[in-house]
Order: C-alpha cells, then sequence, then structure tokens
C-alpha cells in the first residue's frame, strides 16, 4: 500500500467555486503532496499556474455531470483541458446510452475521449455513476471502458445520488481485475471510508475532505 495522500485527486468540482478557492485547493495539494487536483476544466489554466514546479498533476472531469453532452464535445472539451494543463481526464458515460444496451454508441464515446487524451499523454478514467446503474450494467460498463482503451473506471460523480461502494469498487475490482485501476469516489469523508475503499480495491480516491481525513490519519 502506497502513503495515503498519493490516493487522493484532491477535489473542487462545485458550480461556485472561485478563483480564490481553486488557490487554496492547489495550495493544499502542494502542502500535502497529493495525487492530483480534480477540478472543472474552465479551472485548468488557473491550476497549471499554481501548481508550477510541483509533482501535482491535475486532473479536469468532462462531460461532468450528466455525461449526456455529445461525443464531439466531449472530446473537443477533453482537447482543450488537455492543452491547459491536465494529464488526466475523468469523463462521465453516458448512463442513459448504457442503459439503453446501445453499447456501440458507449464504447465510441469513450475512444474518441481517449483518442483526444492520448495525443496529450494524458490519461482516460470513465465514470459509471454505480448507484444509478445495476449489476449487470456496472459490470459492462467496465468491460467497454477496458475495450475503449481507458486506465480507470470510477465510481461516480457524487452528483446524482449515491456515491462510492465498497460494494461497487468490490465488483469492478471482480469485473477488471488488473486491466484497469478504480477509482473510488463520492462521499468519502473519512479516515475509515477512505481506508475501506482501498481495501475493497481503490487505485485512487477522489474527495473535498482530503486534507480532513489526513488529519484523521495522523491521529490514528
Amino acid at each position: 500500500m502506497m502513503a495515503l495522500n498519493k490516493y487522493f485527486d484532491h477535489t473542487l468540482l462545485k458550480p461556485d467555486a472561485t478563483d480564490g478557492q481553486i488557490k487554496t485547493l492547489c495550495q493544499e495539494a502542494r502542502e500535502y503532496d497529493f495525487y492530483s487536483v480534480c477540478i472543472n476544466s474552465c479551472h485548468v489554466n488557473l491550476a497549471a499556474k499554481e501548481l508550477a514546479g510541483c509533482h501535482v498533476e491535475i486532473t479536469a472531469v468532462v462531460g461532468f455531470p450528466l455525461g449526456a453532452c455529445t461525443t464531439k464535445t466531449k472530446a473537443f472539451e477533453t482537447e482543450e483541458a488537455c492543452k491547459a494543463g491536465a494529464s488526466e481526464i475523468d469523463m462521465v458515460i453516458n448512463v442513459g446510452k448504457l442503459k439503453s444496451g446501445d453499447y456501440d454508441y458507449v464504447l465510441a464515446d469513450i475512444e474518441k475521449v481517449v483518442d483526444a487524451a492520448s495525443e496529450y499523454g494524458s490519461i482516460v478514467k470513465v465514470i459509471l455513476e454505480t448507484g444509478l446503474l445495476t449489476t449487470e450494467e456496472i459490470v459492462k460498463g467496465c468491460q467497454l471502458a477496458a475495450e475503449g482503451g481507458a486506465h480507470f473506471v470510477k465510481t461516480s460523480t457524487g452528483f446524482c445520488g449515491g456515491g462510492a461502494t465498497t460494494e461497487a469498487v468490490q465488483l469492478m475490482k471482480q469485473t477488471i481485475g488488473s486491466l484497469l485501476k478504480i477509482k473510488a469516489s463520492g462521499g468519502i469523508r473519512d479516515y475509515e471510508t477512505a481506508r475501506k475503499m482501498i481495501e475493497a480495491g481503490a487505485d485512487r480516491l477522489g474527495a473535498s475532505a482530503s486534507v480532513e481525513i489526513m488529519k484523521q490519519a495522523e491521529n490514528k
């Protein structure tokens, strides 16, 4: 198990996030040496300036939070974010198309984002929104993410009700094995929850409470 701080994508995705709050997020990420900050694409330029000269990566969300925009829109947003300095892209799967059984659409959606990100050497995480899916749909989403060339599957946006569960992480791990990595996100607000997600198979954690979790860990 790696150091706890290196599991975190320190996250701020609220629609009213200010420049000052993004700067604070980056300062905290520097202080705790988190793996990355996870932000909306409009903030990537600012984060790139704030994080210049350090090892903290920048994750940008794409098609967030619904995943229901067109594939071309997702690919364009990916390219813009990567140009601005994002090294990781967290794209939201088209949940409705997955639930409709339109797997060709879902696969192409993932592939186009992966293609756009790969031009810049950026990795892609596919957000499944597991709280809206059946067991069978979670399994299929994982399979499509792997087939589409993604690097991670991710549980949730945290914006659609329900977040990460250990059961979902375990199911994802059983499905993909070592093919992809897993990011647990949504509702991870304390050390015990973070620990359980890692034990269930999470390789990365998305959390806005990363600093508080680290403080709790220090007191253990």
